[in-house]
């Protein structure tokens, strides 16, 4: 499909599916099906954890006899413009990357740098580092394209609810959006998560079930509690939002998108 051969240590739900998308080290049939003197080798890198995986696939397929890249947001590379169906499955879509914030436990602004708007690709599932941060035409521009999906649209990426607007939830709302993730880091979040609740509420956004309001609730910081995490949880769901706890460790461990 895209003449690359991109190489993963696990598989995700992300995970493309083509032929040349493959789990792990090579296979014999595999290798008697391609030629190595054609096709080069991406290991792809996610998770930090997984780079010493990744480190023995690419010694694995160089063996092999390919030309072999090893990199990811793992590794801390940037990304350029997006390509459907490449590092993703085809449906996840990023529209922009970076982040103005500067977040002490976020790896975006040190891999991405500032905020910068790509070209619009397809997708339903939007992964972008904070979309809403993005320019009125740009957002606009996204919400045009979801328009013309099979699926409803996801925000995985997450959404920033310091920067919910009015006019956002309209475009939530009329696109259908199955669901949408937020996230409570630090203590600063909880009023604009609060008062995003109350925009999506007004806005005819209602989730009774669960299933289209997430947040991502940070846990287990430095100098943080059972107790304190606990209550975070609590109060996420007063504000209308499905809690999920982010264990800090894990977050340190994961670079998010490709």
């Amino acid at each position: 499909m895209h003449g690359i051969i991109r190489v993963f240590p696990r598989k995700t739900t992300a995970t493309p599916d083509d032929a040349l998308a493959v789990v792990g080290s090579p296979t014999k049939d595999f290798l008697n099906s391609h030629d190595n003197g054609k096709l080069e080798v991406h290991v792809s890198t996610t998770f930090t954890y997984d780079i010493p995986k990744a480190e023995q696939l690419a010694e694995d397929w160089h063996k092999a006899g390919f030309t072999v890249n090893l990199g990811g947001p793992a590794f801390n590379n940037s990304g350029g413009d997006f390509v459907p169906g490449l590092y993703l499955k085809q449906g996840y879509v990023i529209t922009s990357r970076g982040c103005d914030k500067s977040c002490w436990f976020c790896s975006v602004p040190k891999r991405e740098g500032g905020l910068r708007e790509l070209p619009i690709a397809e997708g339903w599932n939007v992964l972008d580092d904070n979309l809403l941060a993005c320019s009125e035409r740009h957002i606009k521009a996204v919400f045009d394209m979801l328009s013309r999906q099979a699926k409803r649209p996801v925000f995985s990426g997450g959404l920033d609810s310091s920067l919910l607007q009015a006019w956002h939830v309209e475009l939530l709302r009329k696109a259908k959006t199955e669901r949408m993730y937020f996230a409570y880091d630090t203590k600063h979040d909880f009023e604009p998560l609060v008062h995003a609740g109350r925009l999506l509420r007004s806005g005819g956004i209602v989730d009774s079930s669960g299933h289209k309001l997430k947040c991502y609730v940070l846990i287990g910081y430095p100098n943080d509690t059972i107790e304190n995490a606990e209550k975070r949880l609590q109060d996420t769901w007063l504000a209308g939002f499905w809690p999920y706890a982010l264990l800090s460790k894990i977050f340190d461990n994961i670079a998010y998108q490709e």
